[in-house]
């Protein structure tokens, strides 16, 4: 009966340190978690307008074409389209459908023809578009509506769910955003957060530091349609990663030696 309560309370000792040596080895510095540490109560002025999305190669737009003359509109506005008959480009993302920006950086409108959409805002595209109908006297007084179908943001790193957010109001901040892919994790760095951005055919990474209000004033506090988001491991993500694939193995060879040298000891 002693022998036994002996080899239990030798088993019980070894578990017990086993487990202080990765609890020790897990423990990460928390300094820098906080969301704007500098931010106090009050109110923060701020003059951030909401970007418009650059139009690239591949979006899908949503285009209406109104008048006075609903039947004249009508034939500029076909209610079904496929990609290999008349003008008009479907394309689906999503279950979404509109014109294809095709590789020309143009899309192609009934009765108007090709027009390049490639590097332009809506708003530019929308007059572009207006002065083609009213150039070629199609219709009177014409009202375009343009939306993107495609609009989405990626959140990468490390977040809780990395994944590929689809915005269908056009307007999402960095915060919404990392918010919609679980938030970032302890491990995540907040003061390093990047924006990778394609404008005029380059792509620019701009980093953000979430530690600092100053983000409220920023450019990239709203994103842009196919921004990408990228959080940095800190150094106890590196660190904690290396030491598991180190030290695991060991301990858990360490585990059965121990229990094969008390078992022999104590019988």
């Amino acid at each position: 009966m002693l022998r036994r309560l002996s080899r239990n309370a030798v088993l019980c000792e070894i578990v017990f340190f086993s487990l202080l040596l990765v609890m020790g080895s897990s423990c990460i510095n928390t300094r820098g978690a906080k969301y704007f540490p500098d931010a106090g109560n009050g109110t923060i002025a701020t003059n951030t307008p909401i970007p418009e999305s650059v139009i690239q190669k591949n979006d899908i737009l949503s285009i209406t074409i109104s008048s006075p003359n609903a039947e004249a509109s009508a034939i500029l506005n076909p209610q079904t389209a496929n990609a290999n008959d008349g003008p008009l480009t479907s394309a689906s993302l999503g279950g979404s459908t509109g014109y294809l920006v095709n590789s020309d950086g143009q899309i192609q409108l009934p009765l108007i023809g090709n027009i390049k959409a490639e590097g332009l805002t809506k708003n530019q595209l929308k007059d572009q578009i207006v002065a083609s109908i009213l150039e070629k006297k199609l219709l009177v007084d014409p009202l375009v509506s343009i939306r993107f179908t495609n609009f989405r943001v990626t959140v990468l790193g490390e977040v809780n769910r990395p994944s590929v957010v689809n915005v269908p109001n056009e307007k999402i901040s960095l915060l919404e955003a990392l918010g919609l892919a679980g938030d970032i994790t302890i491990y995540g760095k907040k003061d390093n957060v990047m924006v990778i951005r394609e404008e005029n055919n380059k792509k620019t990474i701009n980093r953000i530091n979430l530690n600092s209000s100053d983000l409220f004033n920023s450019q990239f506090y709203y994103l842009r349609s196919n921004d990408i988001v990228y959080v940095e491991p800190n150094k106890a993500r590196v660190a904690s990663a290396g030491r598991s694939n180190q030290w695991l193995p060991i301990l858990f060879s360490g585990l059965s030696l121990a229990a094969i040298v008390a078992d022999r000891v104590i019988n």
